[in-house]
């Protein structure tokens, strides 16, 4: 399955007018919990052209206003750090026909780039990203809340080698910033957010039963929607 959408100059967008989607599913859970592994492998399972992909973590506000080392004691773990008012209104606009526009992130430097993301509507969206469910604007626009449960020594490992090997950390700044911050905002966010979930995914990726009873579900939300468009 390939994800409906493509990378552009905010100059060479056009907004057409397409069908709204028929769900909008967003998938939680703690930081290398394995949300993305799920949110792909749903995405592969279904039909071509059928479902986009939105992540959380491109909508981290732009930090160029501070220096280098001011953002290396930053918050990227508190919910404030991403403007989720906007992934809302982008979701709002996939609902009505048009295409959003969603922001570049670049975490090695932390801001935003002047390409977009172009993503236009699909039947099936998926939004994945560790507060999710903790924005209660957002939440409430989602149709399948789903939180994936990993325990917490896995999650930590697969941080740190995402950070050092995509992300150009070092180990020392990793364990620090997971002790300062990812790891308070995860007790006071992220895992009371679980709450909201109307599915609870224990090993992430790896849980094929509970993947292939979304897929399933997913399945059907697709052939009820063509039956009713005739």
């Amino acid at each position: 399955m390939t994800d409906a959408a493509e990378y552009l100059d905010a100059s060479e967008i056009s907004h057409p007018v397409a069908p709204a989607p028929q769900m909008v599913i967003g998938i939680a859970g703690g930081t290398g919990s394995g949300k993305t592994t799920v949110a792909r492998n749903l995405a592969r399972a279904l039909p071509e052209g059928s479902c986009v992909t939105i992540e959380h973590d491109a909508y981290y506000h732009d930090r160029s206003d501070v220096s280098s080392e001011e953002r290396g004691q930053l918050n990227f773990d508190h919910p404030a750090a991403l403007d989720s008012d906007l992934l809302v209104q982008h979701i709002l606009r996939l609902r009505s026909g048009g295409v959003a526009e969603v922001p570049i992130y670049d975490f090695k430097t932390h801001r935003r780039l002047v390409q977009k993301r172009i993503v236009a509507p699909a039947p099936l969206v998926i939004v994945e990203g560790i507060l999710v469910l903790a924005h209660a604007p957002l939440r409430e626009l989602l149709d399948l809340k789903i939180f994936v449960d990993t325990d917490a020594d896995i999650r930590i490992m697969r941080r740190v080698r995402r950070d050092i090997e995509e992300r150009g950390r070092t180990f020392a700044s990793v364990r620090e910033q997971y002790y300062r911050t990812v790891r308070p905002m995860h007790l006071e966010f992220v895992e009371p957010s679980k709450r909201w979930a109307d599915l609870v995914i224990p090993e992430g990726g790896a849980n094929r039963v509970a993947l292939d009873t979304i897929v399933g579900k997913l399945l059907y939300t697709l052939q009820q929607g063509t039956r009713a468009g005739g």
